[in-house]
């Protein structure tokens, strides 16, 4: 009798947990032990406590707003009003989108704070995340696949995945719009699209894609069919956006409240040239800017110019993608539907805060574009090796720049 034969076969559902949800919880896993590290070798040399654990270490200047978006909904007002020696502009909370807050007043409801909650959605959106990647990479553990869930645990930006910001939240809902038109469900594909975009104004990129959805997906239509899933999946997931101007209108009597909050505090709204956006980007100075004080740890030290290398990351990032699909094109003479979906939403995501002019928020923005993880499966296994080399360095420098305080 062959030795084969003497082996108990794997059953079924001990598969299924191996293959199917074993490995995003892993990786989930990791990424938490990986960032907890990081924190801990940004902690001053004075017997500071490592604060990963707090919902201190996870909040920012955007994630006040989001929290008062939770806990009292939309406001604008002068600010000289409440504050008289402030400059004369507008303040208010109407330049953050609803999802995410209104998800994390869902969770409220539980008893739970609102701090804890934004935590939370945070970081259940976050394994949502490995579980639909690892879904649309096929569910099966090979070098490439591992390799690709690897990367995305030190994936650049990924701070933001961790903290109260809808970065994690919104990407899920990416995801799982490239899933819906991967499976020829337009209503699935609507869905995602719709709380990517009620999250972030990023996240309305995916009305983009779906409109062009019609020239790559739904091929068992004929085109007229094609046309109209595209189009309702599209005009349903720019609802997104609406919803939030609605409850922005609703709370301060303006349906350009986001349009006017952002011109008076931010002097952002119009257009800009993306590359001279770039190098403001670039430069900005956040060492000068703000530098931590006291005894600083070698990470923190070195760490405060990250931004620049993160820069120079993504612009790599989204060239491999670019370069990866161009390969596939010219071998296969085709694109599955979900790498075309990833490709049109990494350059969309990665350009669009350079055109909107976010020259101190644009690095957690492009953590979104962790929808090209889908891609990278495709790369050589030296490529996708070097990338995890690169992007590990890189998630602790800036996860240094985090946790010093240094990024708002």
């Amino acid at each position: 009798m062959p030795d084969s034969a003497l082996v108990e076969p794997t059953p079924p559902a001990r598969r299924e947990w191996r293959h199917g949800l074993l490995p995003p919880v892993v990786a989930w896993l990791i990424t938490n032990l990986i960032t907890w590290l990081v924190a801990k070798a940004s902690v001053a040399g004075d017997g500071s406590k490592v604060a990963y654990w707090s919902t201190d270490a996870r909040h920012r200047w955007d994630s006040g707003n989001y929290l008062s978006i939770a806990k009292t909904g939309y406001e604008m007002f002068w600010c000289r009003d409440r504050y008289p020696n402030f400059r004369d502009v507008m303040c208010g909370n109407t330049a953050w989108f609803p999802g995410y807050p209104m998800s994390v007043r869902a969770i409220s409801t539980t008893g739970l704070s609102y701090e804890i909650s934004a935590v939370l959605v945070t970081e259940v959106s976050l394994l949502g995340m490995f579980a639909v990647l690892w879904w649309l990479l096929g569910a099966r553990l090979t070098w490439a696949t591992v390799l690709t869930l690897a990367i995305g645990t030190v994936f650049p930006g990924g701070i933001y995945l961790h903290a109260m910001f809808p970065i994690a939240t919104g990407t899920l809902a990416l995801l799982v719009c490239i899933v819906g038109v991967k499976r020829g469900s337009w209503e699935i594909a609507a869905l995602g699209g719709f709380v990517a975009a009620a999250c972030h104004p990023v996240g309305a990129v995916a009305v983009g894609m779906l409109l062009l959805s019609a020239f790559f997906a739904w091929q068992r239509d004929a085109w007229p069919i094609r046309f109209a899933k595209a189009g309702l999946s599209a005009a349903l997931a720019g609802c997104g956006v609406l919803w939030a101007k609605w409850l922005m209108w609703q709370a301060t009597g303006r349906w350009d409240a986001y349009e006017i909050l952002q011109e008076s505090s931010y002097k952002q709204g119009d257009l800009r040239r993306p590359f001279d956006e770039m190098r403001k980007a670039y430069d900005f100075p956040f060492s000068s800017w703000y530098t931590p004080e006291g005894n600083l740890p070698w990470l923190v030290e070195h760490s405060l110019a990250a931004h620049r290398t993160q820069l120079w990351l993504n612009i790599v990032f989204m060239l491999l993608i670019l370069a990866t699909a161009a390969i596939q094109l010219v071998r296969n003479h085709r694109l599955e539907v979900e790498e075309w979906a990833a490709l049109i939403l990494t350059v969309a995501i990665f350009l669009v805060p350079f055109f909107a002019g976010a020259e101190m928020s644009w690095y957690r923005n492009h953590a979104q574009i962790f929808v090209g993880l889908i891609l990278v499966r495709r790369m050589p296994r030296w490529v996708q090796a070097s990338l995890l080399v690169f992007c590990s360095a890189q998630y602790a420098f800036l996860g240094a720049m985090f946790f010093a305080g240094v990024l708002v």
